[in-house]
C-alpha cells in the first residue's frame, strides 16, 4: 500500500509547480520519481469518468494537505511541541514547514516506506527543521509501545495526524487506532483526521484497478463523526472538502450530487 504514498507525492509535486500553490513541497518530485515507482504504477482506465474521478482524488489531496498544515500550525501556536504522523508515507512536513524550537516530530510507518524515504532524503541532502524521529512499526501491532520507546511522552499534549489512512482500515481497526491515540493524549492534545466521505467507495469501486488505492478502500466515516469522536473524549469540528476548498480560493464549481453530510476533514481537541 505504501507505493500509494508515492502517488500522493506526485499530486503534491504538481501543486508545488502552480503559481498559486496552497503549499510548497520541494521534496515531492523526488519522492514521486525515485526508483521508477510512479511510471510503473498499474495502468489506469482512460475513460472520461475515470479521469474525472482521478482529478477529484488529486483535488482532495491538495485541500486536505492545506487543511492539516493549518491545523499543525495552530497546534504549535497553542504550545504543542509533540507531533505524530501515523502512516507517514512520503510526508515531508518535517522538512518543509517552520517549526517552533523544541518540536519533536515522530513519523510512524512500516519499515519499507521509511527505508525508501530515507534513501531519497539522503540523495536530496534534506535537513529537517525540527527533531525528526522515525518509528518503524505496523499500526496493526503495538505501535504505542514503539512510540514510547522512541521518546514520545503521553503526559504532555500531542498533535496527531492520520491523513489518508483510516479509509484503508476496517471499522474495528479504526476504533482500536482511535482508542490508542486517545490513551496517549494529554488534555489539550490536537488531532487531524481525514475520513472517507459517504458513498466514496461505491463511486470508485466500479472501475478500481487491482492494486490501486481505491481498490483497497474499506472504511467510510460514521454518520455523525463529531458525536463519534465525542464518545472517545474529543471535541471535534467537521469540515467538508467543498467548504475548505472555497475558503482556500479553490471553489468547487459543480453542485453537490446529493445533500452534503458532515465532512471528512476533522479537527479535534482532547478534553
Amino acid at each position: 500500500m505504501w507505493a500509494t504514498a508515492v502517488g500522493v507525492a506526485r499530486v503534491r509535486a504538481l501543486e508545488t509547480e502552480r503559481e498559486d500553490a496552497l503549499f510548497r513541497d520541494p521534496l515531492a518530485q523526488a519522492f514521486a520519481t525515485a526508483g521508477g515507482l510512479w511510471p510503473s504504477s498499474p495502468p489506469l482506465p482512460d475513460d472520461e469518468a475515470a479521469r474525472r474521478r482521478r482529478l477529484g482524488v488529486a483535488f482532495s489531496i491538495v485541500i486536505r494537505t492545506k487543511f492539516l498544515d493549518d491545523l499543525l500550525q495552530q497546534a504549535c501556536a497553542s504550545g504543542v511541541r509533540q507531533v505524530v504522523l501515523l502512516g507517514a508515507g512520503m510526508d515531508s512536513r518535517a522538512f518543509r514547514m517552520d517549526w517552533p524550537e523544541g518540536t519533536r516530530l515522530f513519523e510512524v510507518d512500516t519499515p519499507a516506506p521509511l527505508d525508501f524515504k530515507a534513501s531519497v532524503l539522503r540523495q536530496e541532502r534534506a535537513v529537517a527543521r525540527c527533531e525528526r524521529i522515525t518509528v518503524a512499526v505496523d499500526l496493526r501491532e503495538d505501535w504505542p509501545a514503539a512510540l514510547a520507546a522512541a521518546g514520545h511522552d503521553p503526559a504532555v499534549p500531542t498533535v496527531w495526524i492520520a491523513e489518508g489512512l483510516l479509509i484503508y482500515l476496517p471499522e474495528d481497526a479504526v476504533e482500536l487506532l482511535l482508542a490508542r491515540i486517545s490513551a496517549q493524549s494529554a488534555a489539550g492534545s490536537r488531532m487531524g483526521l481525514t475520513l472517507g466521505s459517504r458513498g466514496v467507495i461505491e463511486r470508485f469501486a466500479a472501475d478500481a484497478v487491482p492494486g490501486s488505492a481505491a481498490s483497497m478502500w474499506v472504511s467510510e466515516m460514521p454518520d455523525d463523526p463529531v458525536g463519534w469522536l465525542a464518545g472517545h473524549g474529543w471535541k471535534a469540528e467537521s469540515h467538508t472538502l467543498r467548504d475548505r476548498a472555497a475558503a482556500y480560493g479553490r471553489p468547487i464549481s459543480t453542485p453537490p450530487q446529493r445533500e452534503e453530510r458532515p465532512g471528512g476533514l476533522i479537527s479535534a481537541v482532547r478534553r
